[in-house]
């Protein structure tokens, strides 16, 4: 068996005091046995004040976070999924980057992924989102091959896009990992269907750290998020439910249910091409 930490944050946007929550909850997550810990999506900065981040947030080399986690993940000698950071670019027109880490025992980057798909969407009337103005998107996929199974990385409204977990289960991933900021007001209509409907269609695990409550902005919140971190099995049995508190969460897993579940229903390999009228 192998044992997966969750970690549900509520992060704020001071990078600084983010980042000694963090480090205290990989510790936690580590004295409890953990073989590999997942943190949510933005665990640096959650802000929606562009001008603020630009003066917080720093390129990938220079990352504090980045720095800490990957000495504590050498340390500990433990994987670490650094659900995102949201990091400054050298792009030209001065978007960031919404980055996804994966961090070996040995404190190595394995594999990053840039979050593909931008959370342009109006909930309501009152919250609305253009993640695209600040953010760039990725254009690449990404699959990490561990002693813990193969990995496919993904974050947050990448979730809607079913192509893109059939793509990394069909290329061999038995882990999906899907850290989040979810909406409150999505959330509660579609995180856990989502999350459970791609565990189905791919057979894989599913691991899915989440930011939750109100996020302080300069004394004020201005964001809420879902929370329920959670871990679904491939037969879409929810195995963890972090609910609404910070904390972490643990769960045990044996990669054989991976191959149990796409022996019994073998969907990866029936797919068909079909004719859309028009």
């Amino acid at each position: 068996m192998t044992r997966a930490a969750l970690i549900t944050l509520n992060s704020s946007d001071d990078p600084v005091s983010n980042l000694a929550e963090t480090l205290s909850f990989l510790t936690e997550a580590a004295d409890g046995g953990a073989d590999i810990i997942l943190t949510p999506e933005v665990t640096n900065c959650i802000s929606t004040d562009r001008t603020h981040q630009r003066a917080v947030l720093q390129l990938e080399a220079d990352d504090r976070t980045l720095a800490a986690i990957r000495e504590f993940a050498k340390l500990r000698r433990v994987w670490v999924l650094i659900g995102s950071l949201a990091l400054k670019t050298n792009d030209p027109d001065g978007r960031f980057a919404n980055r996804s880490y994966l961090v070996s025992p040995e404190g190595e980057v394995v594999a990053k992924y840039d979050k593909a798909h931008m959370f342009d969407v109006s909930v309501s009337d009152s919250e609305s989102y253009r993640e695209s103005a600040g953010y760039r998107p990725g254009n690449r996929a990404v699959l990490a091959h561990t002693p813990l199974g193969s990995i496919g990385l993904s974050i947050c409204y990448d979730v809607r896009f079913a192509y893109l977990y059939r793509s990394l289960a069909q290329a061999g991933a038995d882990i999906l990992t899907v850290p989040s900021a979810f909406s409150a007001v999505t959330g509660a209509a579609h995180w856990e269907v989502l999350l459970r409907a791609r565990a189905i269609e791919t057979g894989s695990f599913v691991f899915a750290p989440a930011q939750t409550g109100a996020h302080r902005e300069k004394n004020t919140t201005k964001r809420q998020t879902y929370g329920h971190s959670l871990a679904v099995s491939p037969w879409g049995e929810v195995l963890f439910d972090g609910g609404t508190e910070v904390g972490v969460g643990f769960v045990d897993f044996d990669l054989s249910v991976v191959q149990d579940a796409r022996s019994r229903i073998p969907s990866l390999t029936h797919d068909q091409t079909l004719e859309v009228p028009r």
